[in-house]
């Protein structure tokens, strides 16, 4: 019996998305934007990295064929293989939003075709009704920000009076997210998560996608950092995914990373927590030994996302990429006859984009293990087509929606 391994690399869009225009991202392009500011110079810093980008493994396996696919050039600078392994192309997104659980609920097969709720930009993103229902059910003497940020700026404008007043930092974007950051200690890490739990029962009706505690430690504004006890409470996928599906036929998902999160604990047999990618990867190597015939291991490595691509910045964004495909041949040497690993993405965050939100872009397919021949697999209507096709190697009943690249 076959295995299945599933690597999201948060964020990591190659743009050319058909609809991008609609969402204001006519233009992104989350690869090709942080090869060309590499090639320019623009990728350096001293001490992390410097020079074109540099993904030799990645490249290998397709990349730079799924880039030129999705955009129609290939990204500036990066060396061209010589040759290309396994099965490569490119997919579309038709789930509706570009946040984190319609692309990955959309990798695992099922995708979201109704309109997610949002809370509007201006001077108070949240209505005045619902702060007084969540003051009033978290007895608190009230909230700080109420506006759309990025996290660390929020926190750095925001952290002292939170410490000082016990006010929780409550902020969105344009995503369909309610985030709540607090001190660890001051406020309180089973405070804070508890609240998030509160907040994400009042915010069921209006269809809000998630709610994300950021807890963070420091004294002041020069040493708050961010800690890795965020957790994300999402709603219910619409209808059983592809983790459903394979526990159904007793197979088991080892969820590592925020996937157990994103799929709100739905599907998921075993979760694994890491923070940070090299964690991430070594928690996945050590699954990958553990995992059965028949089982799959799904693991989003956030870092991308969230340290880098939020943050707009370009050496970090490279250098996390330039780390991760160093440890590629490591995950090589774990497979066995039978194994299969697929990377993608779930949306974009170019990180030269304006704003600090993801952007609408289609993402990389990159499909190897022993067995697995080489094969360009075109443009993809669907990420389902990702699931699909871990359902056909796994071998059980094909979804409705998507279709197995096998």
């Amino acid at each position: 019996m076959a295995r299945a391994f599933l690597f999201v690399l948060d964020s990591f869009g190659i743009g050319g998305a058909p609809d991008a225009p609609g969402y204001g991202d006519d233009g992104s392009d989350t690869l090709g934007h942080i090869a060309e500011f590499c090639a320019a110079g623009a990728g350096d810093r001293k001490g992390l990295r410097q020079g074109p980008l540099v993904l030799p493994n990645m490249s290998a396996l397709g990349l730079l064929t799924a880039a030129k696919l999705a955009t129609g050039r290939l990204p500036a600078g990066m060396p061209i293989p010589d040759r290309v392994f396994g099965l490569h192309g490119a997919a579309s997104e038709v789930s509706h939003g570009k946040d984190t659980p319609s692309g990955h609920w959309e990798i695992a097969g099922t995708p979201v075709m109704f309109d997610w709720g949002y809370f509007p930009a201006g001077e108070e993103a949240f209505p005045a009704t619902l702060v007084e229902a969540i003051c009033r059910e978290a007895n608190l003497p009230g909230i700080l920000g109420n506006c759309h940020a990025s996290g660390t700026e929020v926190i750095a404008r925001f952290g002292e009076e939170h410490i000082r007043t016990g006010k929780p930092i409550c902020y969105t974007s344009s995503d369909s997210v309610f985030q709540i950051a607090a001190h660890e200690t001051h406020f309180g890490l089973e405070r804070l998560l508890s609240l998030c739990q509160i907040v994400r029962k009042l915010l069921d009706p209006l269809n809000i996608g998630r709610v994300i505690a950021r807890p963070f430690i420091g004294e002041t504004v020069h040493s708050f950092e961010r800690t890795g006890n965020r957790r994300d409470y999402s709603v219910l996928p619409p209808e059983p995914t592809l983790l459903d599906r394979l526990i159904d036929q007793g197979r088991k998902v080892h969820a590592v990373g925020k996937i157990a999160d994103i799929f709100a604990h739905q599907g998921v047999t075993r979760m694994i927590k890491a923070n940070g990618n090299a964690a991430l990867m070594d928690a996945t190597l050590k699954t990958i030994d553990e995992a059965a015939d028949g089982d799959l291991v799904f693991t989003n490595f956030v870092d991308f996302d969230m340290l880098y691509g939020h943050r707009r910045d370009v050496p970090g964004y490279a250098a996390a990429l330039e780390a991760f495909d160093r440890r590629l041949p490591e995950v090589h040497r774990k497979l066995k006859p039978g194994d299969m690993v697929l990377m993608t993405a779930d949306h974009g965050c170019d990180p030269t984009w304006r704003g600090t939100d993801h952007t609408r872009e289609r993402v990389p397919i990159m499909c190897f293990g022993p067995g697995i021949r080489s094969r360009n697999i075109g443009l993809r209507s669907t990420y389902a087509d990702i699931g699909e096709t871990i359902a056909a190697h796994l071998g059980i009943t094909p979804g409705r929606h998507g279709r197995s690249f096998l």
